[in-house]
């Protein structure tokens, strides 16, 4: 059973940075899709971004358009930990975060649809006060 476990929400100002950080339990493949959601109150979970790897090679990422040029994800493989990186934060960037995990089948396409994804974090909030 995958597990993940996300860190580092907080309270940050417009035009701050956070750095998420999701932990990964030992009990998944090499070959990684994971991905960045958050939902904010009475809306949907949306895709920010996501990334197929295997140690520190990436092959394959995408980002939401709101996110990119300030958002941005990556692993540390000594630690099995993924990041999101996230600069110039706005309000609208307020929500619940979470990481998300699939297992690769034939390809390194890895898209942000929260369908595909089957292992779930618990989510860490992230407030952006103007």
């Amino acid at each position: 059973q995958v597990q993940l476990v996300e860190s580092g929400g907080g309270s940050v100002q417009a035009g701050g940075s956070l750095r998420l950080a999701c932990k990964i339990s030992e009990y998944y493949d090499n070959d990684k899709c994971m991905g960045w959601f958050r939902q904010a109150p009475g809306k949907e979970r949306e895709g920010i971004g996501s990334i197929a790897f295997n140690g520190d090679r990436t092959y394959y990422s995408d980002y939401a358009d709101s996110v990119k040029g300030r958002f941005t994800i990556s692993q540390d493989n000594a630690l099995n930990t993924l990041y999101l990186q996230m600069n110039s934060l706005k309000p609208e960037d307020s929500a619940v975060y979470y990481c998300a995990a699939r297992r690769l089948s034939d390809s390194w396409y890895c898209p942000r649809r929260r369908q595909d994804f089957d292992y779930w974090g618990q989510g860490t909030q992230v407030t952006v006060s103007s």
